[in-house]
């Protein structure tokens, strides 16, 4: 079984839960993606770091996002990358400004003329993804990606086109067996 598949099953097993839940956006859904569960676990961080490797344009040179989504993935990702002779430079954006120290939103090891892909556990909407894509362009880094392990909304692709950025993910809802965002209702 391939490295990918044993992902998609462990995310099935450990990270989709499914009832009625409130997503981030207010919307409900029928299911429920704890993608943590998945990227925070010993026997699926390398699978991971496969996966996101696989999308990873060999251009970049750093990868990030923001606090806390982004985290595991970025950093599993740039280590598992080290072991494989790639080089790839991984931070945080703090969600608010930090007023003491060297300040700023960037945690972590990110330089200007970086070419970075931003990236997250899960996305619906994909509002971290730019939120994060806007602060490191303000540092004056280049976003070349945003990627994410699972993509459960569909619209993220078009969202980051209109923003002149690609888009891609590892899995979508239907690689795990649901629809995409159109059956979320208001609560």
């Amino acid at each position: 079984m391939s490295s990918r598949e044993l992902l998609r099953q462990h995310l099935l097993a450990q990270s989709v839960k499914t009832g009625d839940f409130v997503l981030k956006s207010g919307l409900r859904s029928s299911w429920f993606i704890d993608a943590k569960q998945t990227v925070c676990s010993p026997e699926a961080m390398v699978w991971v770091a496969e996966a996101m490797l696989e999308l990873v344009p060999e251009a970049a040179t750093a990868i990030g996002g923001l606090t806390m989504g982004a985290d595991p993935v970025a950093f599993v990702t740039a280590g598992v990358a080290a072991t494989r002779g790639r080089s790839l430079r991984a931070f945080s954006v703090r969600k608010e400004a930090k007023d003491h120290g060297a300040g700023g939103r960037i945690a972590g090891a990110l330089n200007p003329q970086d070419r970075v892909v931003i990236t997250e556990d899960t996305v619906t909407r994909g509002t971290s993804l730019l939120e994060a894509a806007h602060v490191v362009q303000q540092c004056g880094a280049e976003v070349i990606l945003l990627t994410a392990l699972v993509d459960r909304g569909g619209s993220v692709a078009e969202m980051a086109r209109r923003e002149g950025l690609v888009f891609r993910a590892v899995f979508s809802a239907p690689d795990l067996g649901f629809d995409y965002e159109g059956g979320l209702t208001t609560p």
